[in-house]
């Protein structure tokens, strides 16, 4: 495991809205604008490997802004198809907050960030010991239902509780603020609530900028 100590003040940002990574999960990847096949090949000549996930937001004029507080992850596996794209999976490390970006000749973005506030992301699981896992997966199905989706729901009720509410603030179909408030959540509990708070809006059919008000 990694220590505060060891990671980077300055680390390449991929925006993209929607794709959330969070401390101790892990998300798939698929590179193939060439900026960011440029970000991963020089990424893996570091020592860390880290990419800072970041969602962007538009700005008063239209313009692409990123959020102060996104998440890191280690590659920690990839394979290159055989026209030069890449699968890439990052583990996530730790939350940070960008304190200014970075202008160079990289193709990519790349930002200056500090760890302070998020030490515990690099820390054991969190625990939620107020989760009814009953009454979770019985609105969860419900959602499931009204998006059509599918899963393994056996999985779900043996499914540690971190590893449940992240896996789901990660993959369920949220807009990208909202995602945002799921990463941004000061602690497993939090996280729950606002998942549960989402859910419960998206089955009244609220909106996203209801949600969050």
């Amino acid at each position: 495991m990694m220590k505060s100590a060891d990671l980077p003040d300055t680390i390449p940002v991929f925006p993209l809205p929607g794709a959330l990574l969070l401390p101790r999960a892990r998300l798939p990847l698929h590179l193939f604008e060439p900026r960011y096949l440029q970000m991963f090949e020089d990424v893996l000549k570091t020592s860390d490997r880290m990419i800072g996930m970041v969602q962007p937001h538009r700005g008063p004029k239209g313009e692409e802004q990123l959020h102060a507080i996104g998440c890191a992850g280690r590659v920690t596996q990839f394979s290159e198809t055989e026209d030069g794209r890449y699968m890439v999976t990052l583990a996530g490390i730790s939350r940070f907050r960008i304190t200014e970006e970075v202008t160079g000749f990289n193709p990519y973005r790349k930002a200056s960030v500090s760890w302070a506030g998020f030490e515990r992301d690099m820390g054991a699981a969190e625990e939620d010991p107020d989760f009814d896992r009953a009454g979770f997966l019985s609105a969860l199905e419900r959602f499931f239902d009204a998006h059509d989706l599918r899963t393994d729901w056996e999985s779900l009720k043996d499914a540690d509780t971190e590893l449940l509410i992240n896996s789901l603030s990660m993959l369920c179909p949220f807009e990208p603020e909202e995602k945002q408030a799921l990463l941004e959540a000061p602690s497993l509990t939090t996280r729950r609530e606002t998942l549960v708070t989402l859910i419960e809006f998206s089955l009244r059919g609220g909106t996203a900028e209801e949600t969050l008000q």
